[in-house]
């Protein structure tokens, strides 16, 4: 059986979440599909899926294998999207949508350098906290930071996203440093407010205990609270930076302040695993070379480690 259509079946139905759906798009039968899945799982010898009646559940193999299988089979259709274009130049309207914070900081100053490169393909960004329905409103690409919900598109991860609680030496000096999460309860900790998107909490790794791997260390959810809170992510980094209490911040929101030294540090042993930035877009056949282009743009800058810590204001 060929491997690649096993691999591009496992996608399928990840994203569709059920074997008829992925079998219905094909035009084929959905037994045909699940004997791809089995035919899977037997080679690599690892359960990637829990097939109900009901649900597809991806196990957490077959989802870290899903990643790997999307930037795959991306990487595959860029290949050959390249021979096939030949000399053909990027053209077209180009619609992205991103977070807001993070656009302003990290899409927006890219757009005029990728048009530079591209001068016929013009170029739509909007920026909003909102999540944007892709497909059902007519975008070629979506920027998002952080855990992804089961969806239909396809995403390239981009960078990692890590977080950090962060305080200005001044607050720090006034009130000390905090040495476990659990000592935020004393501390003015700037949250987003409640219909803001860090609904779980801040998440710390809790250290493993004699004979636990550190791959098993415990996750968990604080939420700390505090004098303030925001739903504006940049509001709150501006309170953090003017000495009002500790934030929990991503990277590449700080980065530049903390190499400035306007922010330091705090319970860095404690930090969680990085989640991710991703660009997501419509699964089609095939990638408009204007969306490629555009994609390997982001991955190439953000591959750049001075390009975080740039100072953006």
């Amino acid at each position: 059986m060929d491997k690649l259509k096993q691999l591009e079946t496992f996608a399928s139905v990840a994203s569709r979440g059920s074997l008829t759906a992925a079998a219905k798009a094909e035009g084929v039968a959905p037994a045909i599909i699940g004997r791809r899945l089995d035919a899977l799982e037997s080679r690599l010898g690892v359960k990637l899926m829990v097939r109900t009646t009901r649900r597809i559940t991806l196990t957490h193999e077959g989802s870290a294998f899903l990643e790997d299988c999307q930037r795959l089979l991306t990487d595959l259709a860029n290949a050959e999207a390249s021979v096939s274009a030949g000399g053909v130049k990027a053209s077209g309207h180009l619609r992205v949508t991103a977070p807001a914070g993070f656009g302003r900081r990290h899409v927006a100053p890219l757009v005029p350098r990728f048009r530079e490169l591209h001068p016929e393909v013009s170029f739509s960004l909007n920026l909003s906290d909102r999540v944007v329905d892709v497909a059902g409103e007519g975008y070629d690409c979506a920027v998002r930071v952080g855990d992804l919900p089961d969806s239909s598109l396809v995403s390239v991860r981009l960078a990692d996203n890590r977080r950090m609680c962060v305080a200005a030496p001044s607050y720090l000096q006034r009130h000390g440093r905090p040495r476990a999460p659990a000592d935020l309860a004393r501390f003015d900790c700037l949250t987003l407010s409640s219909d803001a998107s860090q609904t779980r909490g801040w998440a710390f790794r809790l250290p493993a205990g004699d004979g636990v791997s550190d791959g098993d260390a415990e996750i968990v959810h604080l939420r700390p609270g505090g004098p303030l809170d925001c739903s504006d992510g940049q509001v709150l980094r501006e309170w953090c930076l003017a000495g009002f209490g500790i934030a929990w911040r991503s990277t590449w929101e700080v980065e530049a302040d903390i190499a400035a030294g306007r922010l330091e540090t705090v319970l860095d042993e404690f930090a969680a695993p990085p989640n991710g930035i991703y660009a997501l877009f419509p699964q089609r056949k095939h990638l408009a070379l204007r969306v490629r282009l555009w994609i390997d743009f982001l991955k190439h800058h953000y591959a750049q480690p001075d390009f975080w810590s740039a100072d953006r204001g």
